[in-house]
């Protein structure tokens, strides 16, 4: 069997009432004929939207397969005994030119229970946010099932809804329960679970292309949802050049931020994972043993658990989401 190696994939571009066109002006990826291109799946086990290798001796092959064949080689002992064949992580780009609807998503342990396979929990980070951008997450104060179930028939929701200002280079991690929508003028990477389970809770009275208001999820919604209110929904951290930065690390996977303008060492002996990398800013190069991968923005790698030691080079100034399961 031949040995494995760092590995781009093909994306799978997505239509949405709600998309835009910043995947192609601004990130820089051709999505053709799309007229409004609200997602990228860029790395996907999802079932029917599984992510086929685009370079190497594995190319046309779908990663749900190559984890069958490789196992542990390829996600790590530890994920694939907990995971088997389905890849854990699906990595997006999401460019919103409008609201998306109001919605949730159902723990682990909920998603068990309806036997609809790994709950979801997310993070956001922002690409490109236009002046006066926003988005909600979470609530602005103590809520209850009965006054939220109030709220939504008065549709008045938004008005117990934490609304943030939101700028370029912020994170916002989304844990499974937590009541959120992306707002217009937002372009950004998404890590989550793999999971395409969502419940639409309020779709601001919108119909889709045939005039037929889309599906909600109210009944289903109320179990899932945290009614708590928090402190801080944004997820602080430094911006520090040529060091790994742990931004989110959570039990579904762990993200740091690599932002580099000099060749930067990794050994990850100690990881019992696969490696992705997303390619948030500029170009470089992966260098592991005597081959090396070329890499460029709106671009991800996926790094096998087998290979361990690689070196980073920037052929100009990169920022990597670096993102892995311990």
């Amino acid at each position: 069997m031949n040995e494995l190696y760092p590995m781009k994939f093909r994306p799978v571009f997505k239509e949405k009432i709600w998309g835009g066109m910043k995947i192609k002006t601004v990130l820089g990826l051709d999505y053709a004929p799309l007229p409004n291109c609200g997602e990228v799946w860029a790395l996907s086990g999802v079932e029917d939207n599984n992510s086929e290798v685009a370079n190497g001796f594995l190319e046309g092959n779908e990663l749900n397969e190559l984890v069958e064949v490789y196992m542990g080689d390829l996600v790590g002992d530890a994920v694939y005994e907990k995971f088997g064949i389905e890849f854990p992580i699906l990595i997006k780009f999401i460019d919103a030119n409008d609201y998306l609807s109001i919605q949730v998503h159902p723990d682990d342990e909920l998603a068990a229970k309806r036997k609809i396979g790994y709950g979801k929990s997310e993070m956001w980070y922002i690409l490109q946010a236009d002046e006066k951008a926003e988005l909600i997450t979470g609530f602005n104060q103590k809520v209850n099932k009965e006054s939220y179930i109030k709220h939504l028939q008065h549709k008045t929701l938004r008005q117990i809804l934490n609304v943030e200002k939101v700028k370029k280079d912020e994170v916002y991690y989304i844990p499974a329960g937590r009541v959120h929508a992306l707002g217009p003028g937002l372009l950004l990477a998404e890590i989550q679970q793999t999971s395409d389970t969502t419940y639409r809770i309020y779709d601001w009275d919108r119909l889709d292309d045939k005039g037929n208001p889309r599906q909600l999820h109210v009944e289903e919604a109320l179990d899932a949802i945290d009614f708590e209110v928090y402190d801080n929904y944004k997820t602080n951290y430094p911006h520090t050049l040529n060091k790994t930065v742990n931004v989110v690390e959570t039990p579904f996977f762990t993200t740091n931020v690599l932002q580099l303008d000099k060749k930067l060492e990794k050994n990850y002996e100690e990881l019992d994972s696969f490696v992705i990398f997303v390619c948030i800013q500029g170009k470089g190069e992966l260098h592991y043993g005597s081959e090396k991968l070329d890499f460029k923005k709106g671009e991800v790698v996926l790094l096998p658990a087998n290979i361990s030691k690689i070196q980073l080079l920037p052929l100009e100034e990169i920022k990597l989401l670096e993102v892995y399961i311990i």
